[in-house]
């Protein structure tokens, strides 16, 4: 039975063994986890000094590192937690400082952004980040003083911290996730990968995204193990950090993983002398190929898993050997129960394709004065994440792709991710995306974006000609568009939506 007992942030930070490393970076001190205890209560404190409290948004623009590690924890301790893409620029704060009513902005020292610039037009009070010595340590300063409404420390039903959904075709929509929402995950995640206070984690991610802070972070302090920061991923600086930090595992987004597999030829002492016990994926689905590319050029097992905001990231996760884990699985239910839901709302049976729906303690109880979306994505007490596919008989959970992204030719139902894993076998492809690009008579029509390997030449037709060997007529991509990286949003995920669009392909 899994383990409640750690209902807020502030009780799993207690989980660690005092002089036990926690947070930290390469080349800095260790933040032990008394020594992040410390810093939760003082950071509760002085929040609640400032007159900010249970309920109140902070936002956060910290570059990514072990200060917006330990600042996202620390604050979740006492307020609710909004971080926000450095990278965002002056009308983008505006509308998620406006849009979040934040309460306060918390910026590190020294940092230039046009955020603070947003947040004084705004009235809302800027307080500076100081870093300390140990990695993650901090100082907060404000003039703000101040009564807060509901001071103390958090509790389980209390909003931890609100995200918005990327938005890709509409408005973002507000996510809050609870204390029971993101402890719940957190647990979840250390319980299907097995962590222990022997475990670091290097984190990768961004820290402004649910995978990074959940994931990475959080989940490492629940076992009581550590998690080192880098400032941010860059390919050509990883296996340098990789050999200093020695952690036992990393998450990533499918695209950080093949950029890695590219490198890993001439990185083969490191990867041989290093202590790694798994690699995971999630956040988007890993090709197969790259799957096995990984586990052959790391000798260790990937665990893909399935996570999205609104379920506190994790959902399904294929599980550690000895139990068999898939390529082209994204696992068993890993936190919240998993059904298949029909369009008309009844469940399905094993193996009938259908959408994803999820319930558990980490699932958001719903969308921010939004009651429209709400009505479209709960029914029955189910969240409907937008996915679709089926379980097999053994309970694993497999995607066919976002239902919104499903490639309607003609009345012909294409899946991206098929093409996607279909075109990833062939030798010359290194990365790949399907998308639907708009015809005139049948509405869509299947196109892909096609990084090569090094040393390959563009051969639009030998590449359609080994789709065409595999792949129904329909399925097989009629047009292909050659690039050297294909366009990914800000936390490294490729978007299929208005691809075509971004490419100057019309009908």
């Amino acid at each position: 039975m899994t383990d409640y007992s750690a209902d807020t942030m502030h009780r799993l930070l207690q989980r660690g063994a005092d002089n036990a490393p926690a947070i930290g970076a390469p080349g800095r001190l260790w933040l032990t986890h008394a020594g992040l205890r410390r810093l939760a209560d003082t950071t509760a404190a002085r929040l609640n000094a400032m007159g900010i409290g249970r309920g109140d948004r902070v936002a956060m623009v910290l570059p990514n590192g072990p200060e917006m590690a330990a600042l996202f924890v620390t604050t979740a301790c006492a307020a609710t937690t909004a971080p926000l893409n450095p990278a965002y620029k002056a009308e983008e704060f505006d509308f998620y400082l406006s849009d979040l009513n934040a309460r306060a902005l918390i910026v590190q020292q020294g940092m230039e952004t046009p955020a603070r610039a947003v947040a004084a037009a705004r009235g809302i009070a800027v307080i500076e980040l100081v870093p300390g010595e140990a990695a993650g340590d901090f100082t907060l300063l404000s003039d703000l003083i101040g009564t807060p409404a509901h001071p103390g420390l958090v509790e389980p039903d209390d909003v931890a911290l609100v995200l918005h959904t990327s938005g890709t075709t509409a408005r973002p929509k507000i996510v809050p996730l609870t204390q029971i929402n993101i402890t719940a995950s957190a647990v979840h995640i250390g319980a299907s990968l097995a962590l222990t206070a022997e475990d670091c984690c290097l984190n990768i991610m961004p820290l402004f995204h649910i995978h990074g802070l959940i994931a990475a972070v959080t989940s490492s302090l629940a076992a009581g193990g550590a998690v080192s920061c880098t400032p941010g991923f860059n390919a050509f600086r990883f296996f340098s950090t990789f050999d200093e930090v020695r952690p036992t595992w990393f998450t990533a987004v499918p695209t950080m993983h093949q950029a890695l597999l590219g490198l890993t030829g001439r990185n083969k002492e490191i990867i041989e002398r290093a202590r790694l016990r798994l690699i995971r994926a999630s956040s988007a689905s890993l090709p197969p190929q790259a799957m096995l590319d990984l586990e052959e050029a790391f000798g260790v097992p990937v665990i893909e898993s399935y996570g999205m905001t609104e379920a506190a990231h994790q959902m399904a996760a294929n599980p550690l050997p000895p139990r068999p884990h898939y390529p082209g699985s994204v696992g068993v239910a890993a936190g919240p129960e998993i059904a298949i839901m029909a369009e008309d709302g009844s469940m399905l049976p094993v193996g009938e394709l259908g959408e994803v729906v999820i319930r558990g303690r980490n699932v958001t109880l719903g969308y921010e004065n939004n009651p429209e979306a709400n009505a479209k994505a709960f029914t029955h007490g189910w969240f409907r994440t937008g996915d679709e596919g089926y379980l097999d008989a053994e309970g694993y959970l497999r995607l066919t792709g976002r239902l919104k992204e499903i490639i309607n030719r003609g009345g012909e139902k294409v899946s991206p991710l098929e093409v996607d894993n279909l075109l990833m076998e062939h030798p010359d492809v290194a990365q790949c995306l399907t998308f639907a690009m708009p015809h005139a008579k049948l509405g869509e029509e299947v196109a892909a974006v096609v990084v090569l390997r090094e040393g390959a030449a563009p051969n639009e037709h030998a590449i359609r000609d080994f789709a065409a060997e595999r792949l129904a007529a329909f399925k097989v991509p009629r047009k292909i568009v050659f690039l050297d990286e294909i366009p990914k949003g800000a936390t490294g995920k490729l978007m299929r939506i208005g691809l075509a669009a971004k490419l100057g392909l019309s009908a």
